[in-house]
């Protein structure tokens, strides 16, 4: 029985304070690197890659199909008029922009000419130039297939332009060819 007093005399453990300081510092590192990493930006920097990416596919779709046409755009595309920005639809969705109903359907994209410019590129789809009609991810606006959050401006020098309408953290995703 001694020998048994003795033996837990000797055993030793965490005191609740050195558990306390032991928490407090795996808290603050945790709460550092979570500053230091940033994720907001980085979900930012995501879904802008993939409007660089969307925006880039849609202007090269639109140049071969020039190509492969002996210089002529796609129909929906030739009749625009130059220096006019319209939001890129999908006709299987139907676009809400084609008509002058909704007053506030190009909000979220300030490039945008007016309410009721938008342009059909399922051709685009239709012919193989591109999988599907490509969305933008969600930020300021709500994008589905009838407002993609992409918007294609014909130039006076026969060159389109086409940028994300809502690109984030201060970024412009414009590629013109």
């Amino acid at each position: 029985m001694n020998l048994f007093v003795v033996l837990m005399q000797k055993q030793s453990g965490f005191t609740l304070i050195e558990l306390l300081i032991v928490i407090s510092l795996i808290v603050l590192l945790a709460s550092v690197v979570f500053v230091a990493l940033n994720p907001l930006q980085r979900f930012q920097d995501a879904r802008n890659a993939t409007r660089i990416t969307d925006v880039t596919s849609v202007v090269t779709a639109l140049k071969v199909d020039q190509v492969d046409n002996g210089g002529a755009y796609l129909t929906t595309v030739g009749v625009l008029t130059p220096g006019s920005t319209y939001m890129i639809y999908d006709s299987v969705a139907g676009s809400d922009c084609a008509v002058a109903i909704p007053a506030d359907c190009n909000v979220n994209c300030a490039a945008v000419t007016s309410t009721t410019h938008s342009v059909d590129l399922r051709g685009l789809v239709t012919e193989g130039y591109l999988g599907k009609m490509p969305i933008s991810p969600n930020a300021v606006g709500s994008w589905s297939a009838s407002r993609t959050g992409y918007a294609l401006t014909l130039n006076a020098n026969n060159s389109v332009s086409v940028e994300a309408c809502d690109a984030e953290g201060g970024a412009t995703i414009l590629v013109t060819q």
